[in-house]
């Protein structure tokens, strides 16, 4: 996070909190699964296969759609580099939008399959040489990095940029917390609010590429 600008890490601050709201909303439609925390679906597929195999299909079918984004984002990411964070935001708010619409005749499969997608590319909205550099969808290594600044903190050594981490799990938190009461009053508002949040992101990028290119 440190190694960015102020304004790109306010737009990885901003993909955090969607990736919660969308989370939150996939938990809810899904009851109990996930659409951008694959390691928890991951963990369900495994005790269901177990237990009951016919419910391990649909935490692997997210899965797959999550990998799916993943892999569409980073072939997008090689062939518009420069541009890639407006271009790979508005692949996300296209699916967001299109999942809402099914969502909305009645098809919550299809929703949650492309926001799965949706979050997958996502996570390549940060990347360099081809690896992610900031995790937006997964918290578990931002926790590390901000407790090992904490411990680090205590022993009288700082670490550099780990407060960031911090603010990126308060970030996805927050918004799941929002996507959690927006699906108190309908799970198709707290979809549209996950749509509305990544158009604007999607402009928040474009307007720092086309900074970024103008200096």
């Amino acid at each position: 996070m440190h190694r960015y600008d102020p304004a790109r890490q306010r737009l990885a601050l901003g993909l955090a909190g969607l990736a919660g709201l969308v989370d939150a909303t996939g938990f809810v439609v899904a009851g109990g699964y996930f659409t951008s925390f694959m390691s928890g679906n991951t963990t369900r597929m495994g005790v269901a296969l177990l237990e009951r195999p016919g419910l391990a299909l649909l935490p692997l079918g997210l899965i797959a759609f999550f990998l799916a984004g993943v892999i569409i984002g980073a072939l997008v990411l090689r062939r518009v580099r420069g541009r890639h964070k407006r271009v790979l935001l508005g692949l996300v708010a296209g699916l967001l939008g299109a999942g809402a619409g099914l969502l909305l005749v009645g098809w919550p499969l299809s929703f949650l399959g492309l926001s799965a997608m949706a979050m997958g590319l996502a996570n390549n909205v940060f990347s360099r040489d081809g690896e992610v550099t900031v995790g937006v969808t997964y918290m578990t290594g931002a926790l590390v990095r901000f407790g090992q600044g904490i411990a680090a903190k205590l022993y009288g050594q700082p670490l550099s940029g780990s407060r960031g981490y911090g603010l990126l799990w308060s970030a996805l938190a927050l918004g799941a917390a929002a996507g959690g009461a927006l699906c108190l009053v309908d799970p198709l508002v707290a979809a549209s609010a996950g749509l509305m949040v990544a158009i604007m992101l999607w402009g928040f990028a474009f307007a720092v590429e086309t900074e970024s290119a103008a200096t």
